[in-house]
């Protein structure tokens, strides 16, 4: 489904952002298609010595896979964690694999990076089958969550521990370590010890050791769950402009579904150690194949529905909660068939009604929540079901200004609706 940001001014008299649950902001960036133009952080300098051949290999060899996992499972104590599991990573691709805690995806992070050896399936890293390659020999950095940092060492010391572990000559490595140390403008910083430095500080040092090196590959393992909120955001940023700059693949792995979205070229939800869904952020937002998928995406409402009749290719007409709708549905079905019809908060609209000319399902406001940008309303229908809508907040449009116990119907634009049949739900 392709949407504006904006409503249709012809159809709802009134603007509305569209917004994912807590994050308005990502997903005006996203319907703008302007994330990339949004992230200039001053902290990444240009023409840098580091990751220049990354960058250049990575424009040569777009499309490529750079990582690629045929056939993968592993199991612990007998219970399989992974299972059968294929990936293509394309070089300089910024790949997040987002699940719930216990989902397998730490598991195949580590098992790219060699730290668990698969026990079925093959493992290729740039053209070389790595299977059976120990960690310290494939050309992988890892950031943990805790960043791993030396305390007793300097920053410098720290930058410069993984050269002088493949026996970087001497004098290559200051040059390289302050390379480094420049990208992520931390330079003068290189004498002081980790205690010395903020969360973000620690988190930048440990991103400059991992690329130092010049990987093939960057994992990060939750690397920014540790860090507050505000400092959560800019980081965010400040990686997805780092990968830019320096054209490395990076594969990120975290359950934060806002970091997914805000960070990724492509996002693969994972559960129970099987792949549910791959996909850019706005196909894995928009488009959900499943229940499991569209929930774990921020807030959904799932109406129950039944198909009435086809009206074309690509609609049909269905009763949606004792209301005959046009929704748009492609797949095959029958008259009779059980569907479920989604639809997030900020899809839907909140209509004015008298009692003589009811339209839409009708409810109740039973809940008014002031987000700021976003006016949140709850309304409970006849059957019980209770609907959230997000609204843009204005408060000189009267269109958003409904009461609590009002009677009201709720609309939304033909074919933002995601339709889904019993098969499909998770």
């Amino acid at each position: 489904m392709v949407r504006n940001v904006y409503f249709c001014l012809q159809n709802f008299f009134c603007f509305k952002i569209r917004k994912c649950f807590d994050f308005t902001i990502l997903v005006i960036m996203m319907r703008a298609s302007k994330v990339n133009d949004l992230c200039h952080i001053n902290w990444i300098q240009p023409n840098l010595n580091v990751g220049e051949i990354q960058t250049l290999n990575a424009k040569q060899q777009a499309g490529k896979p750079v990582v690629r996992l045929s056939g993968i499972s592993k199991s612990f104590d007998g219970k399989e964690i992974i299972g059968n599991l294929n990936l293509d990573v394309n070089h300089g691709e910024f790949l997040t694999i987002l699940g719930p805690s216990g989902c397998g995806k730490t598991t195949v992070l580590r098992m790219i990076a060699g730290f668990e050896t698969a026990d079925n399936g093959q493992i290729v890293l740039d053209d070389q089958d790595v299977t059976q390659v120990p960690a310290e020999q494939r050309h992988v950095n890892t950031v943990f969550q805790s960043y791993a940092l030396f305390p007793h060492m300097t920053v410098f010391e720290n930058v410069a521990f993984g050269l002088r572990m493949q026996k970087t000559p001497a004098a290559e490595i200051e040059p390289r370590v302050m390379d480094a140390l420049r990208m992520v403008r931390l330079e003068k910083m290189a004498q002081r010890k980790p205690h010395q430095l903020s969360g973000g500080q620690q988190q930048r040092i440990a991103i400059a050791r991992a690329v130092v090196n010049k990987p093939k590959v960057l994992l990060l393992d939750e690397s920014l769950s540790a860090l507050d909120y505000k400092l959560r955001k800019q980081m965010q940023i400040e990686l997805k402009q780092l990968q830019r700059q320096l054209g490395i693949t990076f594969i990120f792995v975290t359950h934060d579904q806002e970091e997914a979205l805000s960070m990724s070229d492509r996002i693969i939800v994972m559960r129970d150690g099987v792949i549910e869904q791959d996909g850019s952020p706005r196909e894995i937002y928009e488009e959900p194949k499943n229940l499991f998928v569209a929930r774990f995406i921020g807030e959904i409402n799932v109406f129950n529905a039944t198909m009435l009749e086809r009206i074309d290719e690509k609609r049909i007409r269905a009763e949606i909660e004792g209301v005959e709708s046009v929704v748009y549905y492609d797949q095959e079905a029958q008259s009779g068939d059980k569907l479920q019809v989604l639809l997030r908060p900020e899809d839907l609209r909140i209509e004015e009604i008298k009692e003589s000319e009811e339209k839409g399902i009708v409810g109740h406001v039973t809940e008014r929540t002031y987000k700021g940008m976003t006016l949140d309303s709850v309304i409970q229908l006849e059957s019980g079901m209770r609907v959230m809508v997000s609204e843009f907040f204005n408060e000189d449009d009267p269109d958003v200004d409904h009461s609590l116990g009002q009677k009201v119907a709720i609309t939304w634009v033909e074919s933002w609706e995601v339709v889904l049949n019993d098969k499909q739900e998770a």
